[in-house]
């Protein structure tokens, strides 16, 4: 049978089906929705599994499938507000691009991030003390005399207002990132982190640092005083693949190497990533229309994806690309934040950690698709995901199958590949346990004991690995 024929069949099927709907009491919207011409055209088209599909492709793919089902549709509204039309999210790091009244901030940045890393670590605190509270005063003075913070609020107002033509969503991505690279730096006052600012319990950060934090952490539905991955990492790229704000300017190649090389991985898999979200859409929406030959093809894609995606990871998180002498010192710590401040509401004193693997899209989609528990509580997504992401993810969660599969046939076949994707995925979490260990173990005589996503830990490293350890042990085993 010729595609042309298939498709006029199937077309008429579909007309006699939505008549026969329309007479009845029930009209269940996904399946009228799920059996027009224009979804049955996008399900004929032929599956690519090749490598060489671009994640434009399947962006365009994911926007035709927005109408058709409320997986497609968060992860449409995600790309096109949050990525500014493209994912992972475009950020437009070119100065002369900016509004006038944000470019002072990449000035400052671009005078103060030589001034941040230390050459020779020192053990001294009092020396350290005066190196923290220098660079702090002379980043404050840079801000008060050169940001105009009216007229910033002003350009924040006019994006809260729906003005993209003023303030363009792929420049307010990199803005976002700029400020996320101040604050931080700021915070630490030097680099490696040093016991001094690990032991501060609060941070009085600049007005230019504190009031466009607000309104940007309000767009993107969060409430932490902290980055996160979405703000200092993956928007830290520009579209044709620049590392932008760096924390060890001026260092040697092979600091410089390693700090890149972390942040690129976290921005490489989300790019990686954009495949695995599609055929996760289309496999929800086949199985909502009953066609389990297609669902299973599109899980199939799944388990193939994650191979090469997850290789990502296995593949250059070791010593070789990664320097562990490095890492901990000179790339991990300016991630944390381990500072608070009084919630105004409650008077209860709420601390923020840093950035954390967990706050990736990617494994929260895997686990809402398994339909497994979510790992962060409620609090801590509020803080550290993005909303657009935490509705994308809740969307999968709902509309799960995998409960509803029985063990023969075409049902145990599908099952067979979530079976693989939990192989997988345990893989992974496995890997990332033994790294994790190879890593925090390293040498940091300068610090206390501290992760990014949970800050300050127990008094010494072995109290502190089994601690993290439990974690990480926890989640493995709810992986099933």
């Amino acid at each position: 049978m010729s595609l042309i024929t298939e498709y006029v069949i199937l077309s008429v099927l579909g007309t006699v089906i939505i008549a026969v709907m329309r007479l009845s009491w029930w009209r269940a919207w996904p399946l009228n929705v799920l059996m027009t011409p224009e979804f049955i055209s996008l399900k004929l088209q032929p599956s690519d599994t090749t490598n060489g599909k671009s994640t434009q492709d399947d962006i365009r793919r994911i926007l035709k499938l927005a109408d058709y089902h409320e997986t497609a549709a968060r992860l449409a509204d995600l790309i096109h507000k949050d990525g500014a039309d493209s994912w992972p999210p475009r950020a437009n790091h070119v100065h002369s691009a900016w509004p006038v009244a944000l470019r002072p901030y990449k000035e400052i940045y671009r005078e103060m991030a030589p001034l941040l890393p230390a050459a020779n670590v020192s053990l001294d605190d009092e020396l350290n003390r005066q190196r923290i509270d220098s660079f702090r005063s002379r980043f404050e003075t840079l801000l008060h005399d050169r940001v105009n913070l009216k007229q910033v609020t002003q350009l924040l107002d006019a994006a809260d207002a729906g003005r993209w033509d003023v303030f363009p969503r792929d420049i307010y991505n990199a803005f976002y990132c700029c400020i996320a690279w101040c604050r931080h730096a700021y915070r630490w006052g030097t680099i490696p982190v040093v016991s001094p600012a690990q032991l501060e319990k609060s941070i009085a950060l600049p007005p230019a640092l504190t009031a466009p934090w607000a309104s940007l952490q309000a767009h993107f539905g969060l409430a932490s005083d902290a980055g996160n991955m979405m703000s200092n990492i993956v928007l830290n790229f520009s579209p044709e693949g620049e590392y932008t704000h760096k924390i060890n300017t001026g260092l040697s190649a092979t600091v410089l190497g390693s700090e890149e090389e972390f942040a690129r991985i976290c921005n490489e898999m989300e790019a990686l990533a954009v495949p695995v979200y599609h055929a996760v859409i289309r496999a929800v929406i086949a199985f909502s229309r009953g066609d389990k030959d297609d669902c299973l093809a599109r899980m199939q894609q799944i388990t193939a994806r994650l191979r090469p995606l997850l290789s990502t990871y296995y593949d250059r998180v070791h010593d070789g690309k990664i320097a562990r002498a490095e890492w901990l010192s000179r790339v991990q710590g300016f991630y944390a934040w381990g500072a608070g401040r009084e919630d105004a509401s409650t008077g209860e004193w709420t601390t923020f950690d840093g950035l954390s693997g967990n706050q990736v899209l990617l494994f929260q989609v895997l686990d809402a698709f398994l339909g497994l528990d979510v790992y962060l509580s409620k609090e801590v997504q509020e803080r550290n995901v993005p909303v657009l992401q935490r509705e994308f993810c809740a969307a999968v969660a709902r509309h799960t199958f995998r409960h509803a599969l029985g063990e023969e046939g075409v049902d145990g076949l599908i099952r067979g590949e979530f079976a693989e994707i939990v192989k997988r995925l345990r893989l992974f979490r496995s890997a990332h346990r033994t790294r994790a260990k190879f890593y925090l173990t390293a040498p940091a005589p300068e610090r206390l004991p501290m992760t990014a996503g949970k800050s300050l830990l127990k008094g010494d490293m072995d109290e502190s690995l089994q601690f993290l350890d439990a974690f990480m042990v926890g989640r493995l085993q709810q992986t099933v």
